[in-house]
């Protein structure tokens, strides 16, 4: 009589299966594989080899706590064949004397997670055997054209699931520049931290079981992670702050990474990390998504509209001076704002608006009862179907609202100026296998004054009237028709006016003499044109504010009047200088300010409006890698920088990371730098993983908090 097959031990060849399945960056120690792709198991029998006629060998595959065949959380299947129609499947590859190699195969719509996997021998003198073999993580499968994540572009793959570094994209339209980000979404426990952010969510905390079922469905899981990021409705890893109080916390500029991110909401038991804004929201979900498979990219859109009452206008206020007052209905111009999109099938929208969708983590406005947006088809975005699930209709006022300005005075508000296209700017994201900028803005909007991008703004609109107040009501009628010179009155904003020619009378433009450098004074004209064949007596009332990124505004620290006569089509400048000693104590973290004047004729009523934004640049770190990388073999790298200010600048904190590069992020204190002082350092590393990889730097200090730089290295893998 054949004696009982016995498991002596088994071989998940992590090592293996973890470089067929792009896992080999997290580990290749653990197993971690992804949906509808094979992985090779060898079980080790302790006494004879397997006899395919005598034992039956049945596996069990267990997710969640609360395991179930009928939600797909537990699947039994055997290798001879199926078993209760399970999806999953075991194949025989290799059988040998005392071992046996498997093929197992989890379906391409199986739940992401962590599973236990078991076997059970059942032999024919009946008795059963079960084993606990190990366990293993399932990942969303972008290789796998029967997954819902599937990309058919192997660079595409490569850019938005594998590459662990990108840049974010900041300042204004006429100044945009990349901020270097370490994504590291293969780091050493980054996996084990983003399943925990799917376990703390509320819908995990509520329905474990159903959550996990539903853990299949990257539509699903997008929405968890998205609301998780933020820390508004639980303990998700992020708590927002636009205050520039950050006394208790990080302020959102000096972080050049996730990393840092992930493992301190995690060391602190769960607790909300200070603070984030709305690039730290996207990078830290782009590296939790990239994490679990599902193909991300960070985009920036600048000029980006918040519509809190979705009636597609955002109003801004100014008062005689050309001030920018806040907003009291919350509307609010971003100067720029930054979101993820994922790729994924959609089901649950017609045929056609699959592929990239958007998802904002920032805390915004609630979608179900919690903070998250998303996923927004992009195409839908672009034609204007804002019924479609979900947050179509928000996403689309991000990128096509409209704006009106209003002049408010002796308690009256009188409308300025509206404008079609100052919303939804250079869309933007990190090119493919490129450090290069991308410019995307094609696929969110048709082009800004052209018949097809006012037909789908019509029609979003039209389908935004239902249910709406009878302001909003009001706001559909005044946009679908032009305004006239009595009803609006001149307008410029940063250009002179487009109207009819015997409308246009006068033109007010700001212009730059010099680049706006940290720490110098702000140079600039105002330009001054008049159209028409009379003579315009002028008076401008100029002011300078800081503004917030989100549009908030600071109160002003500058003000000017001019009194300035032109002739019949005279054109004149007004110069106009901020000295660094007037502006510097009233800068904002962001950088960023806003230059307004209003202007008026004598002998008219009527008004003109002019703004400008203006971000002051730092100087850059430099980087330079001394010799050759290469894996296991010491590195040395030079960081060099500098403090801009003609002031002598204390607490300065050098921080330096890269993943593969540094096992942790460096920090250096530097304390004082003299006025406009140069220095460097030198850090010895260990470069631990191979191929193309990226430092981030970062230099902090009393005056400003972040002086950044990045520099590209190729680690090789032997000498």
């Amino acid at each position: 009589m054949a004696q009982e097959l016995e498991v002596a031990f088994i071989d998940l060849q992590s090592s293996w299966n973890n470089v067929q399945h792009h896992t080999e960056e997290i580990s290749s120690e653990r197993l971690l594989v992804r949906r509808g792709q094979a992985f090779n198991i060898t079980l080790y029998f302790r006494n004879r080899g397997f006899q395919p006629g005598l034992d039956n060998i049945i596996f069990v595959v267990e997710t969640g706590p609360l395991p179930d065949l009928a939600k797909g959380t537990r699947a039994i299947f055997s290798l001879a064949g199926r078993r209760e129609s399970s999806p999953w499947i075991a194949s025989l590859e290799t059988n040998g004397a005392t071992s046996l190699e498997v093929s197992l195969c989890a379906p391409p719509s199986a739940a992401i997670g962590r599973y236990l996997l078991k076997v059970h021998i059942d032999s024919l003198q009946g008795s059963v055997v079960a084993y606990h073999l190990g366990e293993f993580i399932l990942l969303f499968n972008p290789w796998c054209p029967g997954d819902a994540v599937y990309l058919d572009s192997e660079p595409q793959r490569q850019e938005y699931v594998v590459n662990d570094y990108g840049f974010i994209y900041q300042g204004n339209k006429n100044w945009i520049r990349p901020c270097p980000w370490n994504y590291g979404q293969f780091e050493e426990n980054i996996i084990d931290i983003c399943l925990e952010l799917l376990d703390k969510s509320l819908h995990f905390q509520i329905d474990p079981a159903t959550d996990c079922a539903l853990r299949g469905s990257p539509v699903y899981i997008s929405r968890v992670v998205c609301a998780m990021i933020n820390s508004n409705d639980d303990n998700g890893v992020l708590n927002g702050n636009w205050s520039e109080n950050y006394l208790d916390g990080i302020n959102p500029a000096e972080w050049t990474g996730s990393v840092a991110i992930l493992k301190q909401w995690h060391a602190t038991g769960c607790q909300p990390v200070r603070y984030g804004q709305c690039w730290v929201f996207a990078a830290v979900m782009c590296t939790v998504m990239r994490c679990l498979g599902i193909p991300t990219r960070v985009i920036t859109n600048f000029d980006s509209g918040h519509d809190t009452d979705g009636n597609l206008i955002i109003d801004e206020y100014y008062d005689n001076t050309g001030r920018i007052l806040e907003n009291k209905r919350k509307d609010t111009v971003w100067n720029f704002h930054v979101w993820n999109e994922c790729w994924m099938a959609r089901k649950d929208v017609p045929p056609g608006y699959g592929g990239w969708q958007v998802l904002d983590a920032t805390p915004q406005e609630t979608s179900n009862g919690l903070y998250c947006c998303g996923p927004a088809s992009v195409r839908a975005i672009k034609e204007g179907e804002v019924d479609l699930n979900y947050d179509t209709a928000f996403a689309f006022s991000m990128v096509n609202a409209d704006c009106m300005s209003w002049l408010v005075y002796g308690g009256m508000e009188q409308k300025l100026h509206q404008d079609t296209n100052s919303v939804g700017n250079f869309i933007s994201t990190k090119s493919i296998q490129s450090d290069e900028r991308d410019d995307i803005t094609e696929n969110y909007k048709y082009r800004e004054g052209s018949l097809q991008e006012r037909e789908v703004f019509l029609k979003a609109l039209q389908k935004l009237k239902a249910g709406r107040s009878q302001d909003s009501h009001r706001a559909a009628s005044q946009l679908s028709r032009p305004m006239s010179l009595s009803e609006d009155g001149p307008r410029s904003l940063d250009t002179p006016s487009l109207r009819p020619s015997d409308v246009v009378q006068v033109s007010l433009k700001f212009q730059l003499l010099d680049p706006p450098n940290m720490g110098q004074d702000i140079r600039f004209v105002l330009l001054t044109l008049n159209m028409s064949p009379q003579s315009k007596d002028l008076k401008v009332n100029l002011s300078a504010q800081s503004l917030l990124h989100d549009g908030s505004p600071l109160p002003p620290f500058w003000q000017d009047t001019a009194f300035i006569t032109l002739s019949p089509e005279e054109a004149k400048t007004y110069p106009c200088k901020i000295p660094y000693s007037q502006y510097s104590q009233y800068l904002s973290t962001d950088k960023l300010i806003r230059i307004s004047a209003l202007g008026e004729e004598k002998s008219s009523p009527e008004k003109i409006l002019v703004n400008k934004i203006i971000t002051l640049a730092y100087p850059g770190i430099m980087i330079d890698v001394l010799g050759a990388a290469v894996v296991n073999q010491p590195l040395s790298v030079q960081v060099i920088f500098s403090n801009p200010l003609l002031e002598e600048v204390t607490d300065c904190v050098l921080t330096v990371e890269g993943s593969g590069l540094f096992k942790k992020q460096q920090r250096v204190l530097i304390g004082v730098l003299k006025p406009q002082h140069r220095a460097s350092i030198t850090l010895e590393t260990v470069p631990f993983k191979s191929g193309q990889r990226q430092i981030q730097a970062n230099l902090r200090s009393n005056k400003f908090k972040d002086i950044k730089g990045y520099r590209n290295i190729y680690v090789d893998f032997r000498l």
